[in-house]
């Protein structure tokens, strides 16, 4: 059972967080606290959001359609800034034309006719999207991500994008009770962005986003930038 409110919990998470930073010798500021609101519904995210959380994720399209402008009416009412929203789901073409007009970043594209489709739509948007490409490192097919050795060509490709910046690299380890299970993932999303520094577009990847709440503090560890947690910030989801 998770104790406190969300405020609490929230700075809770902030202090893990820089605990683990500070093992890892790095900066904990390097290190973005993302909440993840998947059906969750949109007064915690706003609470959540006026207690100080600046990143927020959403799994779902056309969930995000309806509950974003909720959260955003709420946060007006109280003169707090909006946050920088993410799209961490899973990206059919079809939900592009929403995502790239209610998201900044959108952290799955692991194809480039989605990638390609965002562009078009942000274009038509009037706006710039950053975009992660999502990796499989697991090779589990019921996982979304490009395998490793695809990425680079990926990247070169999106190169063609005027709307997209590819800025990092995303990965879902596979589930494991254990934290430690999920480390030798995370190392190896790391390497492989060393790997691709020397590649076109390569040095713009600056991102790594790995970990949620059960293994978040091994993965600031091995250098994740982003850290999407849901479940440590907002309790259980109203529906799984």
């Amino acid at each position: 059972m998770l104790s406190g409110g969300i405020s609490e919990r929230l700075r809770a998470v902030r202090e893990r967080a820089k605990a683990a930073a500070v093992r890892a010798a790095r900066d904990p500021g390097e290190v973005v606290i993302l909440g993840v609101g998947k059906r969750q519904p949109a007064e915690p995210i706003a609470e959540a959001v006026r207690a100080g959380l600046d990143h927020v994720a959403e799994n779902f399209a056309q969930e995000a359609r309806d509950k974003i402008p909720q959260v955003e009416a709420m946060l007006r009412e109280t003169a707090t800034a909006s946050p920088c929203w993410h799209f961490v789901g899973q990206l059919q073409r079809n939900k592009a034309r929403y995502v790239a007009r209610l998201f900044d970043c959108v952290e799955s594209v692991d194809r480039i006719d989605v990638a390609r489709e965002l562009d078009h739509r942000a274009a038509i948007a009037e706006r710039h999207l950053d975009v992660l490409i999502q990796v499989n490192l697991s090779g589990e097919v019921q996982k979304g991500g490009v395998p490793p050795d695809r990425v680079g060509p990926l990247l070169e490709e999106c190169r063609s994008c005027e709307r997209i910046r590819v800025t990092g690299l995303m990965t879902v380890p596979p589930a494991s009770a254990e934290p430690e299970a999920s480390r030798p993932v995370f190392t190896a999303l790391r390497e492989l962005r060393t790997e691709l520094s020397d590649r076109p577009g390569g040095e713009a990847l600056r991102e790594l986003s790995m970990g949620m709440s059960a293994d978040f503090e091994v993965a600031i560890e091995e250098g994740a930038t982003i850290v999407r947690v849901g479940t440590a910030i907002f309790g259980p989801r109203e529906r799984e």
